[in-house]
């Protein structure tokens, strides 16, 4: 089983990375394979809505890093993407990424209407996961929603949703032996799911 890891995260070493490299590490002592994506290394345009795909099957409009994600995101049977918290939501490189995998739906019909998508061919799996500094649920819900419904709307199944609070130090998480170990079973368990 191939896991792959997207970290929506600007800043590298943050804690969001250090999460998303705990969990695949967990899954590789499993026996998985894993690889781990820094949006941030892409240059990702934003989807301005052309409708391109619909007829391509992948997004035509550009060539930026998402043409060498697609086939990453096509040959994994797990999907982790995590990201910290910005004012309530979803990193902007997170949201780009989400936004670009459009073109895996296929409409039938008039619409608005039914769809599917391509990601379907197989059973997928996907955790989420989100770094906030706040403690309170409703400071950084959104975020796991933000992520997890639009996976779900391609075909994934969420397995797990993971809001991580109380973190804001560069590496702050490295101080918490129970979330590292909690985050290193999550990815130990991605094993039993297939």
């Amino acid at each position: 089983m191939k896991v792959l890891g997207i970290s929506g995260s600007p800043r590298k070493g943050g804690n969001t990375d250090i999460i998303l490299k705990e969990i695949l590490r967990g899954a590789e002592n499993s026996g998985m394979e894993t690889e781990i994506l820094f949006l941030r290394d892409y240059t990702l345009n934003s989807c301005i809505g052309c409708e391109k795909c619909r007829k391509s099957l992948t997004c035509s409009q550009f060539n930026d890093g998402m043409n060498l994600i697609y086939p990453k995101v096509e040959e994994a049977d797990i999907l982790i993407t995590g990201s910290p918290v910005y004012n309530y939501n979803i990193t902007s490189l997170i949201k780009t990424f989400i936004d670009r995998l459009y073109p895996y739906y296929t409409f039938h019909g008039k619409r608005p209407g039914r769809y599917s998508s391509r990601l379907q061919d197989k059973k997928r799996e996907a955790l989420v996961f989100s770094v906030c500094e706040q403690i309170d649920p409703k400071e950084n819900d959104f975020a796991i929603d933000a992520m997890s419904r639009p996976l779900e709307a391609l075909g994934y199944n969420i397995t797990d949703k993971m809001a991580i609070r109380g973190y804001f130090e560069k590496g702050s998480v490295l101080r918490d032996d129970d979330l590292i170990r909690k985050v290193h079973s999550a990815g130990i368990k991605l094993s039993e799911m297939k």
